[in-house]
């Protein structure tokens, strides 16, 4: 299946490192980030397991939780926590999904129908499991984002794209390059001068389509 922004994403059930799930009922009422990888003793992955779990604290803040996915199973899995946690100094508290079968890879698009492991494979041969899922309460993409293996993804963009989305939900409107709390946000054209000033109090108008705003 193609995922498309807004579509419920798959449900499945899969063994993780911390036990079996079904992700829709793991994530409950939160936001997630399902995040993916091509294979377990990697470079550039490992980085990447270690900002996350560095940032533990500011996902439970944002009620957001992380589960990642790699091409590998749960005891790979728990071995190579060890070697995070050592790169990191951070404990991965956060399940990594057993996806040696590629069901969940393939669920997400991320890989095609018929593909599958070789013997002897190398992340190569699942190079396009890179992706990065932000999800809604309502099991809805919100926004996804592919990196090539050669580059570790940024995770504070990936923080930064998560508050832009949960104010958007929030406050029903939208946010400008770059934005970071605190700063303005835009109201969206669908909203009436009259019913922007009742809704916003004083608002800018830069141009007649751009409308910029504090959030109080």
């Amino acid at each position: 299946m193609s995922l498309r922004i807004n579509a419920v994403v798959p449900d499945f059930e899969a063994d993780t490192s911390q036990g079996p799930i079904r992700f829709h009922e793991w994530i409950g009422d939160s936001w997630a980030i399902l995040f993916s990888h091509p294979k377990d003793f990697t470079p550039v992955c490992t980085t990447e397991f270690g900002a996350v779990a560095q940032l533990s604290a500011e996902w439970e803040k944002r009620g957001t939780k992380v589960i990642g996915v790699s091409v590998d199973g749960v005891e790979d899995h728990k071995r190579w926590a060890t070697d995070i946690q050592t790169f990191s100094g951070s404990e991965v508290g956060f399940p990594i999904v057993a996806d040696d079968s590629l069901n969940v890879s393939k669920l997400f698009d991320m890989l095609p129908e018929d593909a599958y492991l070789p013997d002897g494979r190398t992340p190569a041969h699942s190079a396009t499991v890179r992706s990065v899922f932000i999800i809604g309460p309502d099991k809805q993409l919100k926004l996804s984002m592919t990196y090539p293996m050669t580059v570790g993804r940024n995770f504070a963009e990936i923080l930064r794209a998560l508050d832009a989305l949960q104010t958007t939900v929030k406050y029903g409107v939208a946010t400008p390059a770059d934005w970071t709390v605190g700063q303005d946000v835009i109201i969206p054209p669908s909203v009436s001068n009259e019913d922007a000033k009742q809704k916003y109090g004083e608002y800018e108008t830069v141009l007649p389509y751009l409308r910029k705003t504090p959030l109080r």
